[in-house]
């Protein structure tokens, strides 16, 4: 294994994903307490999820012909010109010149955001040598930990917002990211992902079964946490509870701290044998585990225990679903398409995220968290239901090429 070049890989990722996490909770909550409603918070963050989508089909493209190292520069570049263009929103603007304004900027987020996801997973199949069982390792230790960190940039956010502001938040975390940036100029200098052969673009839709169906089962994994994560739990513990912002900032970094860390440990928790039935198997469950948390809560059946005691248990079962998918992408793919194919997938992942965030105000304005959490679980049905053509699928199936 290239430890140097998984290291800098890592840690650029790790910087980036604490400023992502922390900028997604001071948004959230600044511009709840400016009064705006959970439909106005989900269009502030559809764009970031649309630039998403965008972003890793033809990121992947781009990749596969510039190769990764440029890409993850990109990402970190733009993260910086966002957190600086957001700082200079002005507090009396109208609502619908704030709203446009934020959505721009978390455009650009969303770019920066999946251009470095994109550049860093994709990374680890190109560095970790060892076989299978290494790479769902070292793939499961990436994005455990990046979750983790995602969970302290939560908390960041809110502790942040309380003792710094807004503005100054913003400042904060554009020159630490510029660090980051100067750091991985200068230390990585492998050039990795640069296709051997000329990558044509309707070879971003010319994809295996495994990969097409793993794609499809993404989009509503992902879709049903975004449908009560993003907008629904956190307005819901803010308006219903009557939590302060550091409550709720450090309340959704313990669940995705925790979420990340059962997240690395999965490939110990389940191995690696027969992934595919693995990925059914652990989704179906997911599904159960919602539809108890659903019927509790609308039963009123101690209800904030019902939720925490539920948000605890999805979180610990979404990880390793997460985790499982995150090591079959990498395994459906060669070396040389691995940009192309990871980038595809993410697109899925990202469309995921918006319908999903998109739903969450929506729902919860119909119905509040009881609306989420039903919508949560038929979208892992639909989750299940595309997982099963993987469930004969073996671990050594990553050797083939899209086609």
């Amino acid at each position: 294994m290239n430890t140097k070049s998984y290291a800098i890989v890592t840690a650029s990722y790790w910087g980036f994903t604490l400023t992502d996490g922390a900028l997604r909770m001071l948004v959230l909550l600044h511009f709840h307490s400016l009064g705006f409603s959970p439909l106005n918070l989900a269009f502030l963050f559809l764009l970031y999820e649309f630039c998403g989508v965008l972003t890793n089909l033809l990121g992947g493209w781009v990749g596969s012909r510039i190769g990764l190292k440029v890409t993850l520069y990109t990402g970190l570049a733009l993260q910086i010109i966002a957190l600086l263009m957001l700082s200079m929103i002005h507090p009396h603007w109208a609502m619908s010149l704030s709203v446009s304004y934020v959505m721009a900027s978390q455009a650009l987020s969303g770019i920066a955001k999946d251009l470095t996801k994109m550049s860093s997973k994709s990374a680890v199949k190109l560095v970790v040598n060892g076989g299978e069982g290494a790479l769902f390792k070292w793939v499961a230790i990436l994005t455990g930990s990046k979750n983790a960190l995602k969970g302290v940039g939560f908390m960041l956010g809110g502790v942040s917002l309380t003792w710094l502001g807004f503005t100054h938040s913003l400042w904060l975390m554009a020159a630490a990211l510029g660090l980051v940036l100067l750091a991985a100029l200068i230390f990585l200098n492998q050039d990795m992902g640069k296709s051997k052969k000329k990558v044509k673009f309707t070879q971003l839709f010319s994809k295996s079964r495994e990969i097409n169906w793993l794609s499809a089962s993404r989009f509503f994994l992902f879709a049903s946490r975004d449908v009560w994560f993003v907008v629904a739990l956190p307005v819901f513990l803010k308006s219903q509870l009557g939590w302060s912002f550091n409550q709720v900032g450090s309340f959704m970094a313990a669940w995705v701290i925790a979420y990340g860390l059962v997240q690395a440990s999965a490939p110990r928790l389940i191995g690696h044998h027969r992934p595919g039935r693995s990925a059914a198997r652990w989704v179906g469950l997911l599904t159960l585990v919602t539809v108890c948390l659903a019927a509790a809560i609308m039963l009123d059946f101690h209800p904030v225990a019902s939720i925490f005691v539920g948000l605890g248990l999805f979180g610990i079962v979404f990880a390793i679903n997460s985790a499982v998918h995150s090591y079959l992408i990498l395994t459906f793919t060669s070396d040389d398409q691995v940009a192309l194919n990871v980038g595809f997938y993410y697109m899925a992942n990202a469309w995921g995220r918006l319908v999903g965030t998109l739903l969450s105000g929506l729902m919860f304005i119909f119905g509040g968290l009881t609306a989420c959490l039903w919508t949560s679980a038929v979208m892992l049905l639909a989750a299940f239901i595309m997982t099963l053509p993987l469930r004969n699928t073996q671990d050594s199936v990553g050797s083939g090429d899209a086609r």
